[in-house]
């Protein structure tokens, strides 16, 4: 099988590497490092393609999907009231400002 061949990998696994694809690429990212990532991280999440043996599909349990907010959540929860609240009054004065802008 030539390398990087997509044979070994169910249709789920390529729909979301073509999703994940177009996600990057809508942000600006060159089509060809966009493929590379979300195969990349197709990878990651399901350990590569189509596994024969018993036990062999298991979840890593810890999706690349699912990382994003954990850390932020955090940060956010650890500053006192006070601050949170100054940073939103500041984002909703903000966007009023841009509102006009556009």
């Amino acid at each position: 099988m030539p390398r990087g061949d997509k044979d070994k990998y169910t249709d789920k696994q390529k729909r979301k590497a073509e999703h994940i694809a177009e996600s990057y690429e809508e942000r600006g990212v060159d089509p060809k490092v966009a493929k590379e990532r979300a195969w990349a991280t197709v990878n990651k999440d399901d350990g590569g393609g189509n596994k024969s043996g018993s036990g062999r599909g298991t979840h890593t349990g810890n999706p690349a999907a699912k990382k994003g907010g954990r850390k932020g959540g955090a940060a956010a929860a650890s500053r006192p009231a006070e601050e949170r609240s100054k940073s939103a009054q500041k984002a909703a004065e903000t966007r009023k400002k841009n509102e006009g802008e556009t």
